[in-house]
Order: structure tokens, then C-alpha cells, then sequence
């Protein structure tokens, strides 16, 4: 300790010696400074005690202390707040991957409370909530000028009650309502599937569990395909993925990655800054990777989007992500509560930040709103007939029955592609793009 403060002591007498003729005037707006912050916190005092000596109704002391102390870090940022000691708990229990309510991503645009995105199998996207919506009302009562926890505290309820969430949408031209039953939302932070020769894993949030879902399952659909050489790709799906943990960001990068940067972080300080890297080990073993995105896709969904474009590592397909290119640093309080601060943004490997502008595909790909017109039309094409269906139409003698039985399973494969088309255009389309690389390759 000592040496320390001779070294720090050491670096202030040779700054005094080299600027002799402006240290006085420098100290003394130092000192202004501090007379300036000394001031404001006597006036906060000030204001205090009239509002505890003189407003209308009595006031408890410590709310309106917790009330200024979120005034304060809210007017920093969107995602900058004060955490109670019961909200501080709801976190550390999210981070776990359960917890009660409505299922969504919010945060707040204009005064107003805009969903990033609903969470997979919750009630909110059950009822039908989408990125990019907008609440104004919550059981009738206008979230216009609230704090986003205040408007997030009145959606909050007991598990199995109802709420009516007012909602604004692009594309409707008058505001609707919602109905919701509050549930115990239970996140599963990994799906998979095997859609043809492809994987597709289906990540839904970054919690604790999120690297040890996407692991277990990658090689559980592996196995059930018989081998890494059934499989033609691997689809990650990150759309309506709000985030999460930085640490398993970097751990789903590093799944796919040999080596190289992931994402770096840049404090106020140059020497706050840190990089990630990754280490040996491809989960995936070098097949192609397609990574699915949208304007649901946040903070540690755009890390891992990014990270992967960067290194050329996989083929970014679907909308431009949310843009949420900062770092928060949770910091436990002595009340129990908890201060949530922006502390850093975040880099890609080549250097880009995502503040407010987002991921960009490599290709763009809207999920099309269907029509009742088109479901019909689809519908009259697919019952129309060939010339099997003819009277009298001759057999085809030319393949062996073992070349039918191949050709009617390959049948059943591009109708099952044409099926999942109709019901998420941009995972098919994704699909189909590992489809062509992998005809590519067997060409070689």
C-alpha cells in the first residue's frame, strides 16, 4: 500500500513541477467544482426536509429517498435504474430462468413502454404480443410519464390474474387491448430440433443455463441424425432474444469459434476496457452456420450475431436487430437493493459498435404477414392434379424400387420444407441456404 502511494504521490509532484503556471488557476476550479456539488446536495437536503415538513399528506422518508436515487440513475439512460431489495430479488431469481409474470422484454421510447420482444411459450406471446409494440395503457390506467419500473410494477400481479395491456401497433390504424393471465414463467433457454439434415437451435434467453441447454442439445440432435455427418448445418436462431448474461454470450461465441476476438468492452477509463477471446473447439466442426435475427434480437444476442459474422463464421440472416450495444453493471447496495449501471459498450471484433444501429444481415429477410387471400390461393395450387392423376396415365418402368422409395422420401422432405415455408419463412429460407452450401460441397 505504501509504495502505491508513493508512486501515486510521485506522479502529482512531477505534474505540479511541469505545469507551475496554471496549477493555481486548475485548483481552483477544482474547488469550484466540489463548492458546486457541496451546494446541489444542501439544496437536495433543502427540498427534502419541505417535502416531509409541508406536503399535503405525510411521506415515508425512505421511499422518497429510493425515488430520487432512481430519478437520478433513469435520467442517465433507459437501462441505468435503482433496484428495491424485492426487485434485486426478482433479478438474481430471472438470471435462474424462472420467475412469475407476463413473459416480455420491455423498455421505454418516448414515454411509452415498447416491447423488444416476447419470450417464447409465455403468455405474452400467446396472446400474441410482438416486438416493436408499444403499451400505453395497463388496466386502463396510461403509462405515459411513468419510470419504466413503475410501469413494469403495474403489470406485475399475482400468477393466474388478468391484465388488459393497451397496445399500439405498427400496421393497425387504432390502438387494441390485450388480455393476459399472469403465469409462472419458466424459461427453457435452448430448444432444439432437427428439421431435415439441418439443426436448428432455438435460443431464447442468455441465463446460467443457457451454453450447458445449447451443448446437451446440440449433441443429443446429433446423435438421433447418426453423426455429424448426417447433418448439412447448423440454423441459431436469436430472434425475439432480448439478451441476458454477457458471460454466456461469450461462451455460445466461443461454441462455434476457434480462436480469435468475441466481443470487447470500453469503459469511461482506457483501462476498464476488456476483450474476450476464443479457445479451441468448434461444437459445430466446421459445418456451416446460419444465424436468424430480427428487431427482438438484443445485447448479448447481437454479441454472439456479430462475433460470428465478424470471423465469417456464419451467414447473418433476417431484420436488423434492437441495437442495445451497452454494458450494465449490477451493484448490490447495503439495503439489500441493487444500482443497475451502464458502465461500458461493447465492440464486435472488427471494431463496430451496435449502440442504436444494430446488426445488420448479411442478408435481409422479412417474416411475410400472411392473408386470408393468399392462404386460399396456396391452397387451390396444392390440390391441383398431375399427370398421375390422369386415367389411364402409363407407369414409369425405368426405376428400380428402391429408386422410388428414395424419390417419394425426398418428396416428403420438400414438402415438409414447403410446409415450414408457410409457417416461418425465415427459417426455411434459412434452411435452404445450408441446403445449397451443403449441394456445393458434395460437388468437390
Amino acid at each position: 500500500m505504501k509504495k502505491f502511494a508513493m508512486a501515486a504521490l510521485g506522479g502529482t509532484l512531477a505534474g505540479v513541477l511541469a505545469t507551475t503556471q496554471v496549477a493555481g488557476p486548475l485548483l481552483a476550479q477544482d474547488q469550484q467544482r466540489s463548492g458546486n456539488v457541496y451546494e446541489q446536495l444542501d439544496l437536495f437536503g433543502d427540498i427534502f426536509e419541505r417535502i416531509r415538513a409541508q406536503y399535503v399528506e405525510e411521506v415515508d422518508a425512505g421511499e422518497l429517498i429510493e425515488a430520487a436515487i432512481d430519478g437520478m440513475l433513469t435520467s442517465l439512460d433507459p437501462h441505468s435504474s435503482y433496484l428495491s431489495p424485492d426487485d434485486a430479488a426478482q433479478m438474481r431469481v430471472q438470471t435462474r430462468g424462472e420467475f412469475g409474470g407476463l413473459g416480455i422484454e420491455v423498455t421505454q421510447e418516448e414515454g411509452f413502454v415498447k416491447v423488444v420482444s416476447p419470450i417464447d411459450g409465455t403468455p405474452a406471446d400467446e396472446a400474441g404480443m410482438e416486438a416493436g409494440d408499444f403499451i400505453t395503457h395497463v388496466d386502463g390506467e396510461s403509462v405515459l410519464g411513468l419510470s419504466l419500473d413503475e410501469a413494469v410494477t403495474m403489470m406485475r400481479g399475482p400468477v393466474g390474474s388478468e391484465i388488459i395491456i393497451t397496445v399500439v401497433r405498427e400496421g393497425e390504424a387504432e390502438p387494441f387491448d390485450v388480455s393476459i393471465i399472469r403465469d409462472t414463467i419458466k424459461l427453457t433457454a435452448v430448444r432444439t430440433r432437427t428439421e431435415g439434415d439441418t439443426v436448428v437451435l432455438r435460443v431464447t434467453t442468455f441465463n446460467d443455463q443457457t451454453y450447458a441447454n445449447l451443448e446437451s442439445g446440440l449433441k443429443e440432435q446429433i446423435e438421433e441424425a447418426g453423426g455429424m455427418d448426417q447433418i448439412n448445418g447448423i440454423v441459431v436462431d436469436l430472434r425475439n432474444n432480448p439478451g441476458g448474461l454477457l458471460t454466456q454470450a461469450i461462451r455460445v461465441s466461443d461454441a462455434f469459434l476457434e480462436k480469435g476476438e468475441i466481443v470487447s468492452t470500453r469503459g469511461r477509463e482506457v483501462q476498464d476496457g476488456e476483450r474476450f477471446n476464443a479457445t479451441p473447439g468448434d461444437l459445430a466442426q466446421g459445418k456451416p452456420i446460419v444465424v436468424l435475427i430480427n428487431g427482438g434480437s438484443a445485447s448479448a444476442s447481437e454479441i454472439v450475431a456479430g462475433a460470428l459474422q465478424d470471423h465469417r463464421r456464419a451467414i447473418v440472416v433476417g431484420t436488423k436487430s434492437f441495437g442495445k450495444g451497452s454494458v450494465q453493471t449490477v451493484m448490490p447496495l447495503r439495503s439489500d437493493g441493487a444500482m443497475r449501471l451502464t458502465t461500458a459498450r461493447y465492440y464486435t471484433p472488427s471494431g463496430r459498435s451496435i449502440q442504436a444501429l444494430g446488426v445488420s444481415p448479411d442478408i435481409i429477410v422479412e417474416q411475410p404477414r400472411r392473408s386470408p387471400e393468399e392462404d386460399t390461393a396456396e391452397e387451390e395450387a396444392r390440390t391441383s392434379r398431375s399427370e398421375a392423376d390422369l386415367r389411364g396415365s402409363l407407369n414409369n418402368d425405368s426405376l428400380s424400387d428402391d429408386q422410388i422409395e428414395q424419390i417419394k422420401a425426398d418428396r416428403a422432405k420438400a414438402e415438409a420444407a414447403a410446409a415450414l415455408r408457410e409457417e416461418d419463412y425465415q427459417l426455411a429460407y434459412a434452411i435452404d441456404i445450408l441446403k445449397g452450401l451443403s449441394a456445393i460441397g458434395s460437388q468437390d
